[in-house]
């Protein structure tokens, strides 16, 4: 396997920390001083890895949302776990994690909708892209699991992907205002435990 080139990793290393900043900070009080003095940057280098502030904000949506993709695929590759268990599984994990974090920072793809995503046309296809992959992912699971017969067939794998991604964007609103993963819980037990299952005949 080719090892990273040492540009490639200390451009990784300031995607790593624009990603931690804007989760706490948001875009506009974001600094690229800061997130160059933690990497150890000079800041006239900054200009020979993005374009822009807009540029770097645009890699690290991509780059933040990648994690998340490989963590789902790692459930979906699981033989032991059909397509519906494979999505319980990765979003307890998520909901086990933001409790540890304390609640902070929620989701920097629904963060940056709110904050810019009506404003930086960059960003905006940055964020469209990510959704669509992770959504994509995840109506992938749903079909698998309509194949398996564990989830529903009178509803589009696609419409319910789409539904779970709404609900869990706005059941991490909640959370943070809430301090609580109750949220959370109950967008996973409402959809995956209970809609978006096939009931058994009685």
């Amino acid at each position: 396997m080719s090892q990273l080139k040492p540009k490639q990793i200390k451009k990784d290393k300031l995607l790593d920390q624009g990603v931690t900043l804007l989760l706490e900070k948001g875009y506009h009080a974001t600094g690229l001083k800061e997130i160059l003095d933690t990497v150890q940057i000079p800041k006239g280098s900054f200009y020979s890895y993005f374009g822009s502030k807009e540029q770097f904000a645009a890699e690290a949506i991509s780059h933040y949302i990648e994690p998340f993709i490989l963590r789902l695929s790692g459930h979906l590759q699981n033989p032991e776990l059909d397509g519906l268990a494979a999505l319980k599984a990765y979003y307890l994990e998520l909901i086990n994690e933001v409790a540890q974090s304390g609640f902070k920072g929620g989701c920097l793809l629904g963060n940056l909708m709110g904050e810019i995503g009506d404003t930086s046309p960059l960003c905006r296809d940055a964020l469209l892209d990510a959704v669509e992959r992770y959504s994509e992912l995840q109506k992938t699971a749903l079909e698998r699991g309509q194949q398996q017969g564990k989830v529903r067939l009178d509803r589009s794998a696609k419409s319910m992907a789409d539904l779970l991604l709404n609900g869990w964007q706005g059941a991490l609103l909640r959370m943070k205002v809430e301090q609580s993963v109750e949220p959370l819980q109950a967008v996973c037990r409402d959809l995956l435990d209970d809609y978006f299952s096939l009931l058994p005949v009685k």
